[in-house]
């Protein structure tokens, strides 16, 4: 038998002739290694692409549920009033079209997208990668380990490049900081407000079908049935989403299907020619005929592309081409012959405006779209919920929120989480719209709105990626910025004209929110100032002699700060009211960086302060807005584990082990320290490359120090915490001693302490009060 070399099967997969069955045949005749491997590869590509295909089913439950909900009210909204010309549902439709297109499709699946953080999106992920690329942060805690991360990509650029100049333009100032910042809390607060808005005005148009198959029906029946509903989707909320998530993507796969199936329907048995809406002509004809009611009506037309920026924040699971191909196949050709197939119906009945959905449905079908309808309406509901509680996580990591309780609602799933105060605080608010305006119009307003905002945001943001991280060309981001505010900017203006009819609502509910998060924000940097102006210098911490001129008592003392580097002032005030220190002192800072997770490997770092026989150190431990301190139940093992193995390798190192500067961080899985080369140590005390910790030979230094440490870790641990006050000076202004002195006291009296948050015992904990004035 003739051996089939490995050029032909190359050859053969080339031309589109590898198939399973050719390759099965080629296998049959002798063969070599490579050809084996290239077996291996071709089943694990198909392996990939079902498993891609797999990923694009499931996204269709948790990202696609609340645009997916939009044909149940879009055609009302837009024509609140008796349709007057045919021509305008045309119109309409070519105006929905066209934004399905440049929205949803064009900008966020294929644009906005990849600009996740590790999979992550949301304002608050485009803002950490920009703090990753310029020097925006206004919490000054970052340190030039933390670029060394590998989930820290952090790009140079050439002087005299655009990229650099905007660099230069946005570090130069901090009131253009604060401005970047506001901005993204801006968005964020009206995604919290879509969180609010969304289940109100999807279960209540779902609900909706009540009254269509029973005309006698009031509208307080409905609005019952939806509060009812509400109340049932928010209490099961502290189950979490993990339970019934794999009910998630089969109810909107085949509510997809639903509407698409009808959509055909209507199109064949009542009119066909609306297809002529794909040409823009009709846009013209709209406008021109219309002119100001035309222009207002676009409020009603955004409808059909809101849960697109809920799409962007709960990129959570899935890659990018997982979700693109799901819109792409599913979504996109679904929603268009939906809203086609109620346009056909409109052309015939345009009096039945106000319930098209339903009215368009088959007689024979009706209550089990309706079920149906209303399954999907939780389903889009939960999505903008979960993409709440992802928000606020994000925004509690870096310092942009009160401290409240995250509850994991997943052992698989990090990013499935439950907020509790802010569930219910979300219900009432939802109740209270739901009940409040009882119609959808006005709640529309204010989606609108909120929808509006979200995406201006989102594509001033866009534009610093791409010209800060993409690096594109200045053509390309003009033409990218140009056209999306274009397009949104007018969809915005639209909106305000019903500011007055439900529109503020949002506004207020954003405002409320921006006003919690600027100034927990504003009271986080300053007392974060505080402690770096006010720490202890070295000299100060020599000038007390071996043992700190205090007795030292047996145990080991974990002092929390916020700060990286130098001795907090919560030492100094801590030694002053109580002569008496621990025999070991660690220096405990646990702090956020803007990244999406930090490998565990990467977590911890350690260092000495001052000479060996103080015997203080530091440990620095770093986190990602993903990850969770209370995740780390050994986190106090895995601190001393990097303590011990600090010491081991501080013995090889000789002169430096009494540099503050000096830092290396351990491998929990690998028992590797990474640290500072032996070599050039002296001069790049912050380079961190591995070095292996095992087949070490112990000093007898080294012994009696780890000896010691043992014997001071049996004694006791206390975890010492400052708790510092936030006080107005006497000459600040009105507006600063009421964000001061009353609104950041009452938040700081609210949320949860530092001591539950770094899950610290009770019985070892004690607290040191300080007051500073701002």
């Amino acid at each position: 038998m003739e051996m089939t070399s490995r050029a032909e099967i190359d050859e053969d997969i080339d031309n589109n002739k590898g198939s399973m069955w050719v390759l099965d045949q080629k296998l049959d005749q002798p063969m070599d290694e490579e050809a084996g491997r290239l077996k291996d590869m071709y089943r694990e590509k198909k392996s990939s692409a079902l498993l891609l295909l797999q990923l694009a089913f499931q996204s269709l439950g948790v990202v696609y549920g609340d645009l997916g909900t939009s044909p149940l009210y879009v055609f009302y909204n837009t024509f609140p009033d008796k349709i007057q010309d045919p021509e305008d549902v045309v119109g309409a439709l070519s105006l929905i079209i066209y934004s399905l297109t440049l929205i949803p499709l064009l900008k966020y699946v294929f644009i906005v997208c990849k600009a996740n953080d590790n999979g992550r999106g949301g304002t608050f992920a485009l803002y950490s990668l920009l703090c990753r690329h310029a020097n925006i942060k206004t919490i000054p805690n970052q340190h030039r380990t933390d670029e060394e991360l590998t989930t820290y990509s952090r790009s140079t650029f050439h002087e005299k490049t655009f990229a650099a100049k905007t660099k230069r333009w946005l570090e130069r100032h901090v009131s253009r900081k604060n401005a970047l910042l506001i901005l993204v809390l801006v968005g964020t607060c009206m995604v919290i407000g879509d969180g609010i808005l969304t289940p109100a005005i999807s279960v209540l148009s779902a609900a909706g079908g009540i009254k269509v198959d029973n005309p006698h029906a009031s509208s307080g029946v409905v609005v019952v049935v939806a509060v009812v509903i509400l109340v049932c989707l928010f209490i099961m909320q502290h189950y979490g989403t993990d339970r019934v998530s794999y009910l998630f993507a089969p109810i909107v796969l085949l509510w997809f299907l639903v509407i698409g199936g009808i959509g055909i329907f209507n199109i064949w048995k009542y009119d066909s020619s609306v297809l002529k809406a794909f040409s823009p002509l009709y846009i013209y004809r709209y406008f021109k005929r219309g002119r100001k009611v035309a222009w207002t009506s676009l409020r009603g037309i955004m409808l059909s592309i809101t849960g697109t920026e809920a799409l962007f924040a709960d990129l959570a699971h899935f890659p990018v081409s997982a979700v693109q191909i799901a819109f792409t196949v599913v979504v996109f050709p679904c929603l268009i012959l939906a809203y086609s197939g109620q346009a056909a119906y409109l052309m015939d009945h345009g009096d039945h405006v106000v319930d098209a959905f339903y009215r368009s449905i088959p007689d024979k079908i009706y209550w089990p779209v309706f079920v149906i309808a209303t399954a999907a309406a939780i389903v889009a509901s939960q999505a903008t919920i979960s993409a709440t509680f992802s928000i606020i996580k994000q925004a509690l990591a870096l310092g942009c929120f009160p401290r409240v309780k995250v509850v994991h609602t997943s052992k698989n799933f990090l990013d499935q989480i439950y907020v509790p105060d802010i569930n219910w605080i979300l219900m009432v608010l939802c109740i209270a719209v739901t009940a409040g305006f009882e119609n959808q119009s006005q709640i529309a307003n204010a989606y609108g709105t909120a929808v509006a905002t979200v995406m201006l945001v989102t594509t001033l943001l866009m534009t610093l990626i791409m010209i800060l991280v993409w690096r594109c060309h200045w053509i390309l981001v003009f033409l990218f910025t140009s056209l999306s505010l274009v397009v949104e900017g007018t969809y915005f203006s639209a909106v305000l004209f019903k500011v007055d009819q439900g529109g503020w609502v949002p506004l207020v509910i954003a405002a409320v929110f921006l006003l919690i998060m600027y100034v927990w924000h504003y009271g986080t940097v300053k007392r974060y100032e505080f402690e770096m102006h006010s720490k202890v210098s070295m000299a100060w911490i020599l000038g007390l002699g071996p043992s700190l001129g205090l007795v030292r008592v047996p145990g080991i003392g974990l002092v929390y700060t916020e700060l990286a580097n130098g001795v907090p002032r919560i030492f100094s005030h801590f030694i002053t009211n109580l002569p008496a220190v621990h025999s070991v002192l660690v220096f405990v800072c646990v702090k956020y960086l803007p990244v999406y997770t930090v490998p565990e490997e990467e977590r911890f770092l350690v260092k000495r302060i001052g000479p060996k026989n103080l015997r203080m150190f530091r440990c620095v431990a770093r986190y990602g807005y993903k990850d969770l301190r209370k995740k780390d139940d050994d986190f106090e093992k895995k601190l001393f584990d990097s303590l011990f193995l600090f010491i081991g390798l501080e013995s090889m190192m000789e002169g430096c082990s009494d540099s503050d500067e000096y830092s290396s961080s351990y491998d929990q899985h690998s028992g590797n320290i990474t640290s500072s080369n032996i070599d050039t140590a002296m001069s790049h005390v912050d380079s961190i490359v591995p070095v292996r910790s095992s087949g070490q030979v112990r000093s007898q230094t080294e012994s009696d120090e780890l000896e010691f440490l043992n014997s001071c870790r049996d004694a006791g641990v206390v975890h010492i915490l400052g708790n510092t006050m936030v006080r107005a000076r006497g000459d600040a202004n009105f507006f600063k001693k009421i964000a001061v002195d009353y609104v950041y006291a009452f938040l700081r009296k609210i949320c949860r302490e530092n001591s539950v948050i770094l899950n610290v015992p009770r019985e070892s904990l004690l607290n040191v009060g300080q007051i500073f004035y701002v």
